[in-house]
């Protein structure tokens, strides 16, 4: 596992995405987001691990996923509501990049 982690961090060339890029552009077009960016936002590792418990841990780490709640297609009105109806549209004055974090 570490050498998997380890490996994929570091750009070795393998099999570490779980091909996110048709999610994430959906989630862009639906935000408002620039789908261009879908290159370098749809990196991410799976990984599915078996806890003490007997339980599944699945985790998808997206480690370069680009979006913002302010300006270009965020204002229109459809992204605009999806963005509304996920507590994050616009920006946050008392703390800078929240929304855009809460997105993420």
């Amino acid at each position: 596992n570490k050498n998997l982690i380890g490996s994929a961090m570091a750009g070795t060339i393998g099999g570490f995405n779980a091909h996110a890029a048709n999610i994430v552009t959906a989630v862009f077009l639906a935000t408002g987001q620039d789908p261009a960016q879908n290159v370098e936002s749809s990196n991410c590792i799976t990984l599915l691990e078996a806890t003490e418990d007997g339980d599944l841990h699945i985790s998808c780490t997206m480690p370069s996923l680009e979006v913002g709640t302010v300006g270009g297609g965020t204002t229109l009105p459809a992204q605009a509501a999806c963005l509304k109806a996920m507590g994050c549209q616009g920006g946050d004055r008392e703390n800078p990049g929240a929304n855009a974090q809460r997105l993420a």
